[in-house]
C-alpha cells in the first residue's frame, strides 16, 4: 500500500524550474532516500510535500486519508531549532500538545519516544546542553510524536560528525518499524546503509527511481579489481592490450576491469597472472556502490 503518490509535481520561480514535473509512490513501511547535489531540488521537494510551500503544479495524493496532509506528516528540516532553555523532556510535551495531544497522551508519548530514540538518560537535560546527534535525535523525537504515517527528514546527518551521523542512522534503521520514512542526503554512503529505496534528483527532474536491487541490476557493470603490492602502473598496458577487456582504471594500489563475461574472464584473468608471476594480492568481482551507480545515472 502507498502512504503517498505524487504526480507531475513542480515549482517553478518565474522562468526557473526549482522542481520539474517530478513522479514517484512512498511505499508504507519503507525507507526512501531522495539522493542529489546540493541545488538539486532537494528542500523544495520536501517542503512541498510537507505543506510548507505551494506547489507550481502537479498533484499529491494520499490514500485512505482525507483533510490535511499535515496531520499525518512529521517532518525535521535541515536546521532545526529548539527552545533550548526547555528540556528535552520538556519540549517533547510541549509539542505533543501543540499537535493536539492532551497533557496526559502527550506525557506518555514522550516517555516513549525519549527511550525510542535513546535519550533517556538525557531527557531532563537542558537542549543547550546536548551534542549535536542528540538534537538531530530528539527533532525526529517531535516529529513522531502525533505518530505520524510519514516522516520527512531534510539532510538528517549531514551537519553531524561521524559520533552523530552514526547514531542518527542506528535510529533510522529502528524507525522503519514505527513508520515511513523520507529523507533527503547529499551522502550516498549513508543512503546506501538504511534505504530501501531511491529517487535520483538532478537539476528539478527526476532521472531514476526504484529498489537499490533494481536500480544497481539495471545498471551493473561486468567488473573486476585486482589488488596488488605496490604500484599496479607497470601492468596496465599489458590488460589493456586484451579483446576481452573493455577498460581498466588505475585506483592506488588496485586495478578495475570492464570486462565481457564475467566467469569467463575471470579465468582468463587468473591464468594471465600465474604464467606472468604477478605481485598480485587478491582478484575480486567489483560491485557498483551507490556513488558508482549514481555517477554513472547523471552521465545516461
Amino acid at each position: 500500500m502507498n502512504v503517498l503518490e505524487v504526480a507531475d509535481l513542480e515549482k517553478r520561480y518565474k522562468e526557473k524550474h526549482a522542481v520539474e514535473r517530478i513522479t514517484f509512490q512512498l511505499k508504507q513501511g519503507n525507507c526512501t532516500a531522495l539522493i542529489g547535489p546540493n541545488g538539486a531540488g532537494k528542500t523544495t521537494s520536501l517542503n512541498m510535500l510537507a505543506g510548507l510551500i505551494e506547489p507550481t503544479g502537479g498533484k499529491i495524493h494520499t490514500p485512505g486519508h482525507s483533510g490535511d496532509i499535515r496531520s499525518m506528516i512529521g517532518y525535521l528540516p535541515q536546521y532545526p531549532s529548539f527552545f533550548e532553555w526547555m528540556s528535552g523532556f520538556e519540549y517533547l510535551q510541549f509539542s505533543g500538545e501543540i499537535a493536539g495531544l492532551s497533557k496526559a497522551k502527550s506525557r506518555q508519548r514522550s516517555e516513549e519516544l525519549v527511550e525510542m530514540v535513546g535519550l533517556s538518560e538525557g531527557k531532563d537535560r537542558k537542549i543547550h546542553h546536548y551534542s549535536g546527534g542528540m538534537k538531530q535525535r530528539l527533532g525526529i523525537a517531535q516529529a513522531l510524536i502525533h505518530q505520524p504515517k510519514l516522516i520527512i527528514l531534510d539532510e538528517p546527518v549531514s551537519a553531524l560528525d561521524p559520533f552523530g551521523r552514526r547514531e542518527v542512522l542506528d535510529l533510522l534503521q529502528r524507525l522503519k518499524e514505527e513508520t515511513t520514512i523520507l529523507f533527503s542526503t547529499h551522502i550516498l554512503n549513508d543512503a546506501e546503509q538504511v534505504c530501501d529505496e531511491v529517487l535520483f534528483l538532478y537539476n528539478g527532474k527526476l532521472i531514476e527511481q526504484g529498489s537499490l536491487s533494481d536500480i544497481k541490476s539495471k545498471h551493473q557493470t561486468l567488473s573486476l579489481r585486482i589488488e596488488f603490492e605496490g604500484r599496479p602502473t607497470p601492468y596496465i598496458d599489458d590488460l589493456k592490450g586484451l579483446p576481452w577487456v573493455d577498460s581498466v582504471k588505475e585506483e592506488h594500489d588496485s586495478l578495475l576491469l570492464q570486462v565481457e563475461e564475467l566467469k569467463r574472464d575471470r579465468n582468463r584473468l587468473f591464468k594471465l597472472i600465474s604464467e606472468g608471476e604477478w605481485p598480485v594480492v587478491k582478484v575480486e568481482s567489483s560491485k557498483l556502490s551507490l556513488e558508482d551507480l549514481f555517477m554513472k545515472v547523471m552521465r545516461v
